[in-house]
């Protein structure tokens, strides 16, 4: 689908106001993701995508941290070497995010290219994970990215995803990461 396509397709109201993105990602032919103005900040964004299942597109998504860390549960159950080792990379990634502090920057970061900047070579390190679980590694690792930028650019001394990847990585135990992804930051405006 073409840019402008998927802006259309990614496009919803909310509150009787339209929402369209500010980016959209077609990931693999079986994820859309899209990125649009969030409300607790200036550069807050809101993250939302569909999945195509059975064929049919689902209607349009809230990620939610327990969506992936189930994900990554399933994962770890198939092959915790490489999922361990993947979770590593995760928790590099969070700790080079940057909050975002101009417009200028918000539109660098959600570049594609910005985005998977260093993770080609990890996209195929962890190809064989993709089978696994419910989400590719590629739309895992734009999700994780895209909700890390998030946390980090509306209180940068945010933590919950770095516990949470941390809790899965193995200094947790099943009640501690069920707790982690089931806390909700955002409040309702």
């Amino acid at each position: 689908m073409e840019q402008q396509k998927l802006g259309e397709f990614m496009a919803f109201r909310k509150d009787g106001k339209a929402k369209t993105p500010l980016a959209v990602f077609e990931v693999n032919g079986n994820y859309i993701i899209g990125v649009y103005q969030g409300s607790l900040s200036d550069f807050d964004i809101l993250i939302r995508y569909r999945q195509k299942i059975d064929g049919a597109w689902s209607r349009i998504r809230t990620p939610k941290h327990i969506h992936w860390a189930v994900d990554i549960l399933i994962k770890l159950h198939e092959d915790r070497t490489k999922t361990q080792s993947f979770l590593d990379f995760l928790l590099g990634v969070w700790e080079r995010t940057s909050p975002v502090r101009s417009r200028e920057q918000q539109q660098d970061v959600l570049s594609v290219d910005a985005l998977f900047q260093d993770s080609q070579r990890l996209i195929s390190e962890y190809e064989a994970l993709s089978s696994k679980g419910e989400y590719s590694i590629k739309f895992l690792i734009l999700l994780a990215k895209l909700l890390m930028i998030q946390e980090k650019t509306n209180l940068e001394t945010a933590y919950m995803f770095k516990k949470l990847l941390e809790a899965l990585r193995g200094k947790g135990n099943i009640f501690s990461v069920v707790s982690r992804a089931s806390q909700t930051g955002r409040k309702n405006k």
